[in-house]
């Protein structure tokens, strides 16, 4: 009697073959605890970070040297700025360059958030006011 091969399908014929990782061993399971033992156990402590090595002051209070030691946290935030605008940014940015400071685009914001703080209140209100509102979002695509 011949033995008749079954067609094998293209994909089948093509396929790298696939590497397969061996099953883990199975390992017994956990025994259940018992409601009754699980009611004696007592609830589980919640994690409590390491007390800090920062110097405090006898009183308890933070000493100026912890306020420097620690690092700002920092916000990430996106913004919409006209064409023209982000333009005078990369100009100040080569202007910082050529004065021999390098600034990133961030520390030129930061820089100009500083600048209108310590504005008197007329100067900001027109600085505030001399910048169009513009549509908040993400522009339309071209």
């Amino acid at each position: 009697m011949a033995t008749v091969k079954k067609p094998v399908a293209k994909a089948a014929r093509t396929a790298k073959p696939v590497a397969r990782r061996a099953a883990p061993k199975a390992s017994k399971p956990a025994p259940k605890a018992s409601l009754a033992s699980r009611a004696a156990e007592p609830p589980k402590a919640a994690k409590v970070p390491p007390p800090s090595n920062a110097a405090k002051s006898p009183d308890g209070a933070r000493t100026e040297k912890d306020d420097k030691a620690r690092k700002p946290k920092l916000v990430r935030d996106s913004y919409t700025i006209p064409k023209v605008e982000y333009a005078v940014l990369e100009a100040l940015k080569v202007r910082a360059a050529k004065a021999g400071t390098p600034a990133k685009k961030s520390e030129l914001l930061r820089a100009g958030i500083k600048a209108l703080a310590v504005m008197p209140e007329s100067a900001f209100l027109a600085a505030v006011g001399a910048v169009p509102a513009i549509k908040t979002g993400r522009p339309a695509k071209a």
